[in-house]
């Protein structure tokens, strides 16, 4: 009798950690990622203005055009190898529930031309060793390090304000930047 109830409750434990795995490999699937926009944890797309790319925060995938084809992949072509994530711009892509926010890139790309700024925007995580600075600039880290060079930065700068609110007139509904005024 004691070696069936050890053997049941062996059984019992083995199928409890295997569920607490499960359950700590889906908790970090479709987390935003540090350099994203504070306040929008339920939304899957951003769409980057300076380099013509979406980022699926499901999938953690960013998404753009090359070789005749929408590709996704896990990082940026290496020509924006230098793009600062942290700086640039994020355009949320609010109220869009597709699979493929691609589908509208061409009124995307008029109405969030490259070197677009719809305000301030916090990041949900700092700038890995640099603090929390924040630059109004675009996402070159290459300018923004001239601007320190310059005295123009301030690594001291802090913000709780995020950028305006964007409303589309496409199919994918409102395309926030952040929270604001219309």
């Amino acid at each position: 009798m004691n070696f069936l109830k050890i053997i049941f409750f062996s059984i019992i434990l083995l199928f409890s950690n295997a569920l607490k795995s499960q359950v700590s490999v889906n908790v970090n699937l479709g987390s935003p990622p540090l350099w994203g926009p504070v306040g929008y944890t339920e939304e899957r797309y951003y769409y980057l203005p300076d380099v013509e790319a979406y980022y699926d925060v499901e999938s953690s995938m960013f998404i753009y055009f090359g070789d005749g084809v929408w590709l996704h992949r896990s990082s940026l072509p290496s020509r924006y190898r230098n793009y600062d994530l942290y700086n640039g711009y994020k355009v949320v892509m609010t109220g869009y529930h597709g699979a493929t926010p691609y589908n509208d890139f061409h009124l995307h790309k008029v109405k969030y031309k490259k070197g677009y700024n719809g305000g301030h925007q916090k990041t949900i995580g700092n700038k890995p060793g640099n603090g929390n600075h924040k630059s109004n600039g675009p996402g070159n880290s290459k300018q923004n390090s001239q601007q320190k060079n310059n005295g123009e930065g301030n690594n001291n700068h802090k913000s709780g304000g995020n950028g305006g609110s964007h409303d589309g007139g496409s199919k994918g509904g409102s395309h926030g930047g952040g929270k604001g005024k219309k």
